[in-house]
């Protein structure tokens, strides 16, 4: 049981995180207004919520718009429902800027942020006239939640399913890139076992990864796939590590097929860490962190989606070890018992 502990710890962590997962709900947040166009005058628009509580906190709801680093307060018209409120607010003819942000203001959600949420045309560049005080309500009680992303919403959750797969994929396919240079430096049939073992397990779990990869881009980007460096170096390093099975597959002397392949994975790895950790970083791409957007640790990789997402980075490698470990027992065994070779 002693040697076991490490199995029991990926229960427990893949239990927590899946529950957890699924189970949190989100901050609150603004999803959009009624209009994204606007002209100098009187405005009268809509604001649709996530999660919040307009007509609990009616009493302390307040909504502001800000163009550059000027606010405007608006006047409340009726609040419609606990994520829906009408508003509305005298645009000047001169402004900072057209671009418009929009602030929404209440004791238990604190201060909500859409940014560039509408576009005033016919405007004259110049300063506000009149402003406003503007109070950030940085107290509220939320409680625990994930953070409030417009863009993607509740498919934030697939970041505990998404990114452990390719965490679990790197560490799994480091074993065999280990065990490749192991088997050139001593050749014994146990590396080669080792490697072709890992090759096979990394494999499920980068499919697993553009799997779930696949599905995010298709709910976050509008398509299931995308020109992005990343999503394409991770396809070009499954194919590779395809041919690695494939190379395997078309020798036939046994000691050839390990020497061959080994040299063939240790190059894989090589190509794997260029196009999935250098590459992307040099070039544009949609991926969070790369190509100059921010990364989730920048802007939303709050305390309660850390208290999720790393256990499940470390539950789910131990999930690829484990199965890692039982295809390795079970390809020892084979051996044995179909080439009865000695390990």
């Amino acid at each position: 049981m002693r040697q076991n502990w490490w199995k029991v710890l990926c229960i427990l962590l893949l239990v927590y995180t899946l529950g957890m997962t699924f189970y949190i709900r989100l901050n609150p947040g603004i999803i959009a207004v009624s209009e994204t166009t606007i002209q100098p005058g009187y405005n009268e628009l809509t604001l649709v919520g996530f999660n919040t509580h307009f007509e609990q906190e009616r009493e302390s709801l307040q909504i502001f718009i800000r163009s550059d680093s000027s606010f405007i307060c608006t006047d409340l018209i009726e609040v419609l429902e606990n994520d829906k409120v009408t508003f509305g607010f005298i645009t000047p003819s001169e402004l900072p800027s057209p671009s418009i942000d929009i602030f929404c203001n209440n004791d238990k959600d604190g201060t909500l942020f859409l940014g560039n949420a509408l576009f005033c045309e016919g405007i004259t560049k110049g300063a506000i006239l009149e402003d406003c005080e503007v109070v950030v309500k940085t107290d509220a009680q939320t409680g625990f939640g994930y953070p409030f992303q417009p863009r993607i919403f509740e498919s934030i959750r697939n970041l505990m399913l998404h990114v452990p797969m390719w965490f679990t994929m790197f560490i799994i396919l480091f074993i065999s890139f280990v065990s490749s240079i192991r088997y050139l430096s001593n050749p014994k049939k146990e590396w080669d076992l080792r490697a072709e073992t890992s090759v096979n397990v990394g494999l499920v779990f980068a499919f697993l990864g553009l799997i779930t990869g696949s599905v995010w881009a298709r709910f976050a980007w509008g398509a299931w796939w995308v020109n992005d460096p990343q999503l394409n170096g991770a396809l070009v390093t499954t194919l590779i590590y395809i041919g690695y099975i494939v190379l395997r597959a078309g020798i036939t002397d046994d000691q050839k097929q390990a020497r061959v392949a080994a040299v063939f994975n240790i190059f894989a790895y090589v190509i794997l860490f260029i196009l999935l950790m250098i590459l992307p970083r040099f070039s544009e791409g949609l991926h969070p962190g790369k190509g100059g957007n921010p990364g989730f640790n920048t802007y939303d990789l709050n305390s309660s989606l850390r208290a999720v997402f790393y256990p499940a980075v470390l539950g789910w490698i131990l999930l690829g070890y484990w199965i890692y470990h039982l295809h390795l027992r079970m390809n020892r065994l084979r051996n044995k018992l179909y080439y009865d070779e000695e390990l």
